[in-house]
């Protein structure tokens, strides 16, 4: 087994940033209060509370009063495609999402579905961007709520938001944003995107995991999605993870003070991957738009190789890669991103997800592209698919 370890998975998860761990053991040792009490130890955790929640708040370009702290991206969804239907169904039954959402959203909108909502779901272009002809021809009477990503997290296409926002604005129907990949990697402002609801989460910016937030633009008519208390204006009952909501904050203030040249960092790298592999292999095909993509998301598909087999085989030479989103890992199913994309079935099931991030360095994609064209050529002498 080799012990060297390069991680390039950070669209599934990030490693815990020091400074971000540092800010957060005081609310796991000292200040363990909770923020709803009225003594000493409830007000010290009340103040890192909403001191979080303005950074966050700030870092958004919005108000703190905006912000709901959920457990991660996957409720804030949740939060904001159901609350906002069910809060709404006097208006309309009408949603529209797109074919390449995470399951957070998909797999809602197919809940909603169960309960008399009607779905539409657009068709994307083969860079994976949403049609916007599409998108004008589908709005109804009936449409309540319009709910596209602003970044795919399998191959990194950055979705044209602000044209979206015009054209569902303009018919005065609510837009949701899942911005859990773009956050922290481009700028992500709501006032600019014209959003009026957008989930975020920690742990794809080196913050923690199990902390999350869902931006609600003042006037959204919105239900609460769980009940019990008053916390989080009533929106979200639970105590809140303190010690995570403070970690969250540390993050975004790490990654807007980076945010000049870390992006600009992480595309030289994904560039170098990209033509190493390319210059020394054939049949190496991109995943995604060549240049509206995030600045770490490089997802290549390899042919006549299966991409199980080859992240196995990486990962015995220490490289963390994965196939898509590690939400349907264990499924043999084609990426539904790559099928929405119509990527040719073969080329999509040798499709690799290389993530880039804070920590990952030139040393270690200099290795990649030594170790990676090795694994695939061996493999490839073996395939069934082998021309």
């Amino acid at each position: 087994m080799n012990n060297k370890v390069i991680y390039l998975d950070n669209n599934s998860t990030t490693p815990l940033h020091p400074e971000v761990l540092e800010t957060m053991l005081p609310y796991l040792k000292e200040r363990y209060g909770n923020a709803s009490s009225i003594h000493f130890k409830g007000r010290e955790a009340k103040k890192g509370l909403e001191e979080s929640r303005a950074i966050l708040g700030d870092a958004l370009g919005t108000e703190s009063v905006d912000i709901i702290f959920t457990s991660g991206g996957t409720e804030s969804d949740n939060f904001a495609i159901k609350g906002v239907a069910f809060a709404n169904k006097d208006k309309g039954n009408h949603i529209i999402t797109s074919s390449v959402e995470h399951l957070a959203v998909g797999a809602t909108c197919k809940y909603l579905e169960s309960h008399g909502f009607k779905i539409t779901y657009l068709p994307v272009d083969k860079y994976g961007a949403v049609d916007l002809k599409a998108l004008k021809e589908a709005i109804t009477p009936k449409t309540i709520l319009v709910s596209i990503m602003h970044a795919n997290n399998e191959v990194g296409t950055i979705e044209p938001i602000k044209e979206i926002s015009g054209i569902v604005k303009a018919k005065g129907i609510y837009f949701h944003t899942d911005a859990v990949q773009s956050f922290g990697k481009i700028p992500v402002d709501v006032e600019d995107l014209g959003v009026d609801l957008l989930s975020l989460s920690a742990h794809k910016i080196n913050g923690p995991k199990g902390v999350g937030l869902l931006y609600i633009r003042k006037g959204v008519k919105i239900d609460p999605v769980n009940h019990g208390g008053h916390h989080e204006r009533s929106l979200r009952a639970g105590t809140e993870n303190v010690p995570g909501i403070v970690g969250f904050a540390k993050a975004a203030q790490i990654a807007k003070r980076h945010m000049k040249e870390e992006p600009e960092r992480l595309r030289k790298l994904r560039n170098m991957l990209q033509k190493g592999l390319t210059d020394r292999l054939d049949g190496v095909h991109l995943n995604g738009h060549p240049t509206e993509r995030l600045p770490g998301t490089l997802n290549l598909s390899f042919q006549g190789v299966e991409g199980e087999s080859l992240l196995i085989n990486f990962d015995l030479k220490g490289i963390c890669g994965s196939t898509g989103s590690a939400c349907t890992a264990g499924s043999n199913e084609p990426s539904h991103v790559l099928v929405a994309m119509k990527a040719d079935p073969q080329l999509a099931q040798g499709s690799v997800r290389f993530s880039l991030g804070t920590f990952n360095t030139e040393e270690e994609i200099t290795y990649c592209m030594e170790e990676i064209p090795k694994i695939v050529k061996r493999l490839r002498d073996i395939s069934p698919f082998k021309k």
